[in-house]
């Protein structure tokens, strides 16, 4: 499909690559930007991506069948065995546990974190949990309770669970848990009061006129001191101010805006979260 304005044009369609090495053939789709540059015509954009038919995408899954999902974890967990708890985490799943600061993105990580925690005993049941899902991917958040075997303690913490469906197997791309903020603020003074859902939602565009700015200085100043970035287009956890900015160097050249589709908020003392789809 081909489209010209001087002095560039434009290739979409579909191409299929042999390779010589092994023989196997890759069907794609492409476009092409070409530029006339320097007396010569000049590829300035190239996208090429494997055509969607090709690729696993899991059947739909209903709201239940979500939730269901963390049970094989939680039973995962009442093995004792740190190996298939970690297991039950996609090849490239990220984990940002309750009870340690570092980020856990890959096999060895994860399965070091839960050699500690399983010999706390944790069982876990869900007390809240908000579902979304889509072709091939599935996400719960709410908040679930830990009743620790080791001690007959319980413990509440608000989770994520991001879902995804690799080979043949639904399992958990990113994983957020923190305990829950009430119990640390407990002893604090000066609480400021409750935040009404359309003041949470509003918050957004704190962070969306930072953006327009295109200081990602701005843009950094906008989370907090202890703070985590999980971006779009990178696959780097940021984690303190500098690691944020440096993103955001890269992100603000695009001049990006945002606007929310879907919304969903949570509200406690001191905290809350907004949740959803831009």
């Amino acid at each position: 499909f081909i489209w010209r304005s001087c002095p560039q044009c434009q290739d979409a369609g579909i191409y299929e690559f042999t390779m010589g090495a092994t023989g196997d053939k890759v069907k794609a789709r492409y476009t092409y930007v070409y530029v006339y540059e320097n007396n010569q015509w000049k590829i300035a954009h190239h996208h090429s991506s494997v055509m969607p038919e090709g690729i696993d995408i899991a059947k739909s899954i209903t709201e239940d069948e979500v939730r269901g999902l963390f049970q094989l974890w939680n039973s995962a967990l009442d093995t004792l065995d740190s190996d298939a708890v970690a297991k039950r985490y996609a090849k490239e799943g990220v984990l940002l546990p309750t009870v340690s600061d570092v980020p856990r993105t890959d096999y060895d990580s994860i399965k070091a974190y839960f050699v500690d925690f399983l010999k706390k005993k944790p069982q876990g049941v869900i007390l809240e949990s908000y579902v979304t899902s889509g072709p091939g991917w599935c996400m719960d958040d709410g908040i679930y309770e830990f009743t620790m075997g080791a001690t007959g303690d319980k413990v509440k913490a608000r989770y994520s669970f991001i879902y995804k469906f690799e080979d043949g197997q639904w399992k958990i791309a990113h994983h957020h848990s923190s305990m829950m903020p009430e119990a640390q603020l407990a002893a604090s003074s000066g609480a400021p009061a409750p935040i009404p859902d359309a003041e949470v939602r509003s918050l957004f565009s704190l962070w969306n006129n930072a953006l327009a700015t295109l200081d990602p200085d701005e843009v950094a100043k906008r989370y907090s001191k202890a703070p985590c970035l999980l971006p779009t287009v990178s696959d780097v956890p940021r984690t303190d101010y500098d690691t944020i900015k440096d993103y955001f160097d890269a992100f603000l050249l695009k001049k990006p805006q945002g606007v929310i589709l879907e919304s969903n908020v949570m509200i406690g003392t001191n905290w809350c979260q907004d949740a959803g789809i831009y």
